[in-house]
C-alpha cells in the first residue's frame, strides 16, 4: 500500500482521492477551508442541464465516505521536502510521508477590481458571476434600491483574453456560464430585460450551442457583440455603460439596474505558493506546467509530484472529473514502479 497526499479538496482533489483509494492506496487530503467541494459550495446550478450544485456535492461526499480517506480541513501545506522517492509534507505540527503528491489547488476568479473601468467595488449593483450565484441560492435579487432589477447586462471575458491583464488565454467556461445565468435570471425575473455583451461566443461542448439557442428563442436574451468600455453612475444612481455593437459598427449607451461581470479563471496568485513549496514549474499564465501538453497533462517537473483539475488549465466540471480520473491512473502507474 502506497501513501498519497492530495493538496486541495475541491472536485478534482476528491475525485482523484477516490480513484487512488479504490486502487488500494492510502490517501490524505489537505484542504485549507472548512469543507470539501471547492467552488461547488458557492454555485447554485450547473451548465448545461441546470443540475443543482448541491446534488454533485452530495455525490462527492457519498463517494468519499466509501473509502478510508483522511481529510485534514482548515490546513495548509507549509513546507515539503523530498528524500529519495519519499516526499515529506508538513502542515502545522503534522508531517506526512508520501510516495506521491497530487496538487489539486483549483483556481480563483479573476479580481474584477483590476478592471476599474467596469466599476466593480466602485459602484453599487456591479457584481461578478460568483456574487450572482449567491443571489440564486438566496432568491434575493434586489438592488441597493430595494427593487428587483428591470434591466441587467452580463459582460463576458472579464480578465480573459486580455493583454493588459497579462491573461491571454480563454477561461473556457465563461461564455456558457453567462448563458446559463441569463436563462436562470429570465426564469426567476420574467419581466427583466437581459443583455449579454460578448467578444465571440465559444460554445464548445455538447448541448452548449443548444443552450445558447434556447436563451434567444425561449427567454428573449439579447446578445450584443462588443466590449463594454466604461461604466459610470447616473444622477438617479443607476448604472450607465458605453460600448459598441461591433456587428453594426455603432457606439451604444445603455442604462442598467445591475451589471454582472463574468470574471475569468485566474491561478497566478493561487498556484505560486504551492509551486514554490514543491519546486514545480509554472507557465507564464500561472497554471502548473505539465510535462507534455498532449500526453503528459498533470505530470509535473518534480518526480513524484502530479496535478489534477483547474490548476493545470481551465476546465468545466465534467472535464475536471475526467481529468482527475485520468491523473489518478497515471499516478497509480507511477506508484507501481516504486
Amino acid at each position: 500500500m502506497k501513501n498519497v497526499v492530495i493538496v486541495g479538496g475541491g472536485i478534482a482533489g476528491v475525485e482523484t482521492a477516490c480513484a487512488l483509494a479504490e486502487c488500494g492506496n492510502r490517501v490524505t487530503i489537505i484542504e485549507k477551508s472548512d469543507k470539501i467541494g471547492g467552488k461547488l459550495n458557492r454555485w447554485y446550478c450547473l451548465f448545461p442541464d441546470f443540475k443543482k450544485a448541491s446534488d454533485l456535492k452530495k455525490y462527492l461526499e457519498e463517494k468519499i465516505s466509501k473509502f478510508d480517506i483522511e481529510i485534514k480541513l482548515n490546513s495548509e501545506v507549509e513546507k515539503a521536502e523530498r528524500n529519495g522517492n519519499i516526499w515529506y509534507v508538513y502542515t502545522g505540527n503534522v508531517r506526512y510521508a508520501a510516495d506521491a503528491v497530487v496538487l489539486s489547488t483549483g483556481y480563483e476568479l479573476f479580481d474584477a477590481t483590476r478592471k476599474e473601468e467596469l466599476g466593480y467595488k466602485i459602484y453599487d449593483n456591479v457584481i461578478t458571476q460568483g456574487d450572482l450565484e449567491e443571489k440564486f441560492k438566496t432568491g434575493n435579487f434586489k438592488t441597493t434600491f430595494g427593487e428587483n432589477p428591470k434591466r441587467v447586462a452580463i459582460v463576458h471575458c472579464v480578465g480573459s483574453r486580455d493583454e493588459k491583464c497579462h491573461n491571454l488565454y480563454c477561461s473556457k467556461v465563461c461564455c456558457v456560464t453567462g448563458v446559463k445565468q441569463a436563462i436562470e435570471l429570465s426564469k426567476m425575473l420574467p419581466e427583466t430585460q437581459i443583455f449579454c455583451y460578448y467578444m465571440d461566443l465559444r460554445m464548445y461542448d455538447k448541448h452548449f450551442e443548444e443552450l445558447y439557442r434556447t436563451a434567444q428563442e425561449h427567454h428573449n436574451i439579447q446578445f450584443i457583440r462588443g466590449r463594454v468600455s466604461e461604466v459610470s453612475q447616473t444622477p438617479d444612481n443607476r448604472l450607465a455603460i458605453k460600448t459598441e455593437d461591433t456587428l453594426s459598427g455603432r457606439p451604444m449607451k445603455m442604462k442598467l439596474d445591475m451589471l454582472v461581470l463574468l470574471a475569468g479563471i485566474d491561478t497566478k496568485k493561487h498556484n505560486s505558493k504551492v509551486a514554490e513549496i514543491f519546486g514545480v514549474e509554472r507557465e507564464e499564465s500561472g497554471f502548473l506546467k505539465s510535462k507534455d501538453f498532449h500526453i503528459g497533462a498533470g505530470i509535473l517537473s518534480q518526480q513524484g509530484v502530479f496535478a489534477s483539475g483547474c490548476c493545470i488549465s481551465p476546465m468545466s466540471i465534467k472535464e475536471t472529473i475526467e481529468n482527475a480520473r485520468s491523473s489518478a491512473l497515471q499516478i497509480n502507474q507511477y506508484l507501481k514502479t516504486l
